[in-house]
């Protein structure tokens, strides 16, 4: 992860609850869509593990407080994912489209992404508490949108000869992920805290 990772995560309530006042800082979303959407293409879901203000939320401050139990496996699941995605989209989509040629429409539309950003943030809040941290990163829609643009790029490698099964890295692994598996890991965040804690140099992007 980058240094500034952990500090993240006031950015989220800043627009969260900010927003409510000052609707234009909803239009920081849009700046979060756009560098997922220029970086997910080369580096799968690396903007989760280090740029995210809500991962950084969830991370380093609902952690602390969070029962850290097995994210469900249906969570991860596409069947589940991909109509939460269309879901949530286009109800963003239609209060828009409802909205252009309103009065105050720049700051309408502002609203709309605090009110997604609040119940989003709300729900990863809510699920990182009672379930894990990273349980809403499970099926995030934006995890899964660079999940399907580039969820094979930036893949982490694994040389096994030097694996010793101490086990630290699915122990560290914020999205529960069985590391020394061979297969591609669409869903990893590319956060390097398994690189970071194995002792044998068995890992790396």
């Amino acid at each position: 992860m980058l240094k500034i990772t952990p500090y993240l995560g006031g950015l989220v309530l800043i627009v969260s609850i900010g927003g409510l006042w000052y609707p234009v800082l909803g239009y920081f979303m849009l700046l979060i869509f756009a560098a997922i959407f220029l970086i997910s293409p080369f580096r799968g879901r690396w903007f989760c593990g280090n740029l995210c203000p809500r991962g950084s939320l969830v991370d380093f401050w609902i952690s602390k407080i969070s029962k850290k139990k097995k994210i469900p496996v249906t969570l991860r699941s596409l069947w589940v994912r991909l109509p939460i995605f269309f879901l949530l989209m286009g109800f963003m989509g239609y209060r828009i489209a409802g909205i252009i040629g309103s009065l105050n429409t720049f700051e309408k539309i502002g609203m709309v992404f605090v009110t997604m950003c609040l119940v989003t943030t709300a729900i990863a809040v809510l699920l990182g508490s009672y379930l894990s941290p990273r349980a809403w990163c499970s099926f995030c829609p934006m995890g899964t949108a660079q999940r399907l643009l580039g969820g094979k790029r930036y893949p982490l490698k694994f040389t096994k000869e030097k694996c010793i099964n101490c086990n630290k890295c699915d122990k560290i692994c914020p999205m529960q992920l069985k590391i020394r598996e061979s297969e591609t890991k669409p869903d990893c965040i590319k956060c390097g805290r398994c690189v970071a804690v194995c002792p044998k140099d068995a890992l790396q992007f």
